[in-house]
């Protein structure tokens, strides 16, 4: 009966239009207050340990990271970059958009910041070269759910802190199925592409893809810190979302100007001359080098079994080859050649490095307050309480179910009527299905999860791989109406109306579909990479 009473209560509720953080409260308050055995206290023990869950505190700082990243000058050097690699093949623009929404999914862990960032840039511009409006709006709507698949991902944060599944474990399972996932979109287009005829880009070489790359490269080594340093051992994924939001806020201000008080200052002047411009540059090269073989070496022997190497050691090897990196440059682009030349070129790039230095420590007070800034910080702050609402009070509805035992008495259910993990998971996905048109994922998944994971792990289904599945099918819900984040998302930076976008999104979720059919019956693409380089869960039943 309380089980019943339960679902009865959460459903009326959210049909009536009340908030999903409020229905799962309330419901929860209600059925321990008049139809439970479980003492009122139980709820403020339940939200303080949900308030003082370590996983969890991963989600602001992702969020404030995502926040940072998404300004358009890092979403614009990532399509350059794509367009640069992928943009010569038929539909090359198209594809390059899915390229660079999954770059950008492993710098935000979020669906509708991925969505915006790209899709704002994106369609404007896959217009402009003859793509329909509602082909690129559907490529962006599909692409932007990668998001939350590809690491790191706030839903398998989400996913992990309901569970007990390592949050590690998780980041790593989503790289081949974010990889497959991007692939196959990437062929739909390029198919489509040779149906109706799509442009392709020019050729420029890989020389393109190099300085492309090199322009997108603070943003990408974001991907690098976090994953770096998660797997070398070096921070726990909570500490890693930590220093991605230092990392993304020190990067948009300082490095990319893209935002704060030296908004559109750029490093080098018109009036630099070409000696100056090459010095600078070379020193430039040797200092991002020096920085990138520093967090490496650091993560290299730090990790267990990693080789035992000083900061002096580490430092001192790192400066050589930077050095030698300074001098090869200036050599290479160098208007004379010898010791005196480069000499003559790195002392003309000094003066440029004392302008921009000067101007970067007078203006670091000015970074914090910023308008720019508070205006990122409130941002963050608002999708933070928001989503962290919603998630202490699915905990305490996860709670009541625990302590009801509603989902041993689904398990002993669903044993008795003969299901095994085959049709286990096909319940799983049409449950996931359809309560992913109606529910935003992170809300979802905390109500569902608590109820199948006990089911799963008795049945054998992986803990991983039941993570993975449980997220494709919440990609999948982002795009499927009436309530798909993706669709309004993306309906607000286009202006097409909501019934058009779900139109434009159609032909590519059933791609979205395949995909689930293959993450779900081939276990091995979501845990052959965590369960090799960090072995199996142990899950206590």
């Amino acid at each position: 009966m309380e089980t019943t009473l339960l679902f009865i209560l959460v459903l009326s509720l959210l049909f009536l239009g009340v908030p999903v953080a409020i229905s799962l409260g309330l419901s929860s308050v209600i059925l321990i207050a008049f139809f439970s055995t479980d003492s009122m206290s139980s709820v403020a023990l339940q939200l303080f340990t949900a308030s003082q869950n370590y996983t969890l505190l991963a989600i602001p700082f992702f969020i404030l990271a995502s926040a940072f990243m998404s300004t358009g000058g890092v979403a614009r050097r990532l399509i350059n970059f794509a367009i640069a690699t992928v943009g010569h093949f038929r539909g090359g623009l198209a594809m390059a958009s899915v390229l660079a929404c999954m770059l950008f999914a492993a710098l935000s862990g979020s669906s509708p910041a991925t969505v915006v960032a790209i899709g704002t840039i994106a369609i404007a511009g896959m217009q402009k070269v003859g793509y329909s409006k509602d082909f690129a709006a559907g490529i962006i709507a599909n692409a932007g759910t990668l998001g939350i698949l590809i690491p790191p991902s706030i839903v398998m944060v989400v996913y992990s802190a309901a569970t007990d599944v390592s949050v590690g474990r998780m980041f790593l399972a989503g790289v081949i199925p974010g990889a497959v996932a991007g692939l196959m979109l990437m062929i739909a287009i390029y198919v489509m592409a040779r149906i109706k005829n799509l442009p392709a880009e020019p050729w420029h070489g890989f020389g393109n893809i190099i300085h492309h790359g090199k322009d997108a490269g603070w943003g990408l080594f974001l991907i690098v810190i976090i994953l770096g340093g998660i797997y070398g051992g070096v921070f726990t994924p909570t500490e890693a979302a930590a220093v991605a939001a230092v990392y993304a806020f020190f990067v948009a201000i300082f490095v990319y100007r893209d935002m704060g008080p030296m908004k559109g200052i750029p490093w080098v002047l018109p009036t630099d001359s070409r000696k100056a411009r090459v010095g600078f540059s070379g020193l430039v090269y040797g200092v991002a080098f020096f920085f990138v073989w520093m967090i490496l070496s650091f993560f290299a022997t730090d990790a267990p079994g990693g080789a035992s190497l000083s900061f002096a050691e580490r430092a001192t090897v790192g400066g050589i080859i930077s050095l030698i990196l300074v001098i090869a440059y200036t050599l290479w682009r160098g208007e004379r050649t010898g010791v005196t030349g480069v000499l003559g070129h790195l002392g003309a790039g000094l003066p440029v490095w004392g302008r921009n230095l000067a101007l970067s420590f007078r203006n670091i007070g000015r970074a914090f307050f910023n308008e720019d800034t508070r205006k990122v910080m409130v941002e963050a702050s608002r999708t933070t309480v928001m989503l962290m609402f919603i998630i202490v009070n699915a905990l305490l509805f996860a709670h009541v179910l625990t302590a009801e035992r509603i989902p041993q008495a689904i398990t002993d259910m669903m044993l008795g009527a003969g299901f095994d993990w085959f049709t286990f998971l096909i319940a799983v996905n049409i449950l996931l299905l359809i309560g992913g048109q109606f529910m935003e994922p992170s809300g979802l998944l905390l109500i569902v999860a608590p109820v199948v994971f006990p089911i799963a792990m008795e049945l054998g289904v992986d803990p991983v791989h039941l993570g993975i599945i449980m997220v494709v099918n919440m990609e999948i819900g982002m795009i499927t109406p009436p309530i798909g984040l993706n669709l309004f998302v993306t309906s607000g930076i286009t202006g097409m109306s909501l019934v058009q976008v779900v139109k434009a999104a159609l032909p590519f979720v059933g791609v979205l579909f395949l995909f689930l059919i293959l993450v779900t019956y081939v276990p091995a693409l979501s845990t052959f990479l965590p369960y090799s380089l960090m072995g199996p869960e142990i899950v206590t039943r």
